[in-house]
């Protein structure tokens, strides 16, 4: 945690102001520090890719009682946050995503085809893989369980597990953990569509929603 606070100046607080929940700083610092990413989503698009139109939508419906102006900052950071795919030397991302998440309507058809569209557009970055899960695997390991791996070029803290629970954010750091982990993202990778036809899975699903 140190290591990412003393990399982002100025702090992420200063910055985009109270977001409402400090683990959000911790997890962008490290975000931010990583040199790749290894991201499976079930329920929603990864943060990553996610349009804006589409991020407010999700936070809200997630945080329906969160105030404005604290849901507008999220945004914004949620935003910003996609910078890193950009910048120079942008880490490697590889997201991993359940086909439910394409079907699940956040905002509406127009944002849900703007947002499957950006997704097939990011995909095409030669740093970024896309991968869906088809519904036709049935249950495999990982599923229900969306998690982040985090790989930062550090000695003493090279590979992170994040996860966001209901109420609290946790790191896995141990061996025994990542060890799981890296087993989770090999079976995902095999249950999954290849990236070409996962492409065409998105395009599929992005049609079926009619303005």
């Amino acid at each position: 945690m140190t290591l990412a606070r003393e990399i982002r100046q100025p702090g992420l607080k200063q910055e985009y102001g109270d977001l409402g929940d400090d683990a959000l700083y911790t997890y962008m610092e490290l975000e931010e520090v990583s040199q790749s990413i290894t991201e499976f989503q079930t329920a929603y698009i990864p943060g990553l890719l996610q349009t804006e139109d589409y991020a407010r939508a999700l936070i809200r419906g997630l945080l329906p009682l969160i105030p404005e102006d604290v849901l507008n900052r999220r945004v914004t950071a949620r935003m910003g946050r996609k910078h890193i795919l950009t910048k120079e030397n942008p880490p490697r991302y590889w997201t991993f995503i359940d086909e439910a998440a394409l079907f699940r309507a956040v905002g509406g058809p127009k944002i849900m085809r703007a947002q499957l569209q950006t997704v097939l557009e990011t995909a095409n970055l030669p740093h970024v893989t896309v991968q869906v899960i088809p519904f036709n695997v049935g249950p495999y390991m990982g599923a229900g369980n969306p998690f982040v791996l985090l790989e930062v070029d550090d000695q003493q803290v090279s590979t992170i597990v994040h996860l966001e629970l209901l109420t609290v954010a946790e790191y896995l750091e141990k061996e025994r953990d990542l060890k799981q982990y890296r087993e989770a993202i090999d079976h995902i990778r095999a249950a999954a569509l290849n990236p070409q036809s996962s492409l065409e899975k998105i395009m599929e699903a992005n049609q079926s929603y009619t303005l």
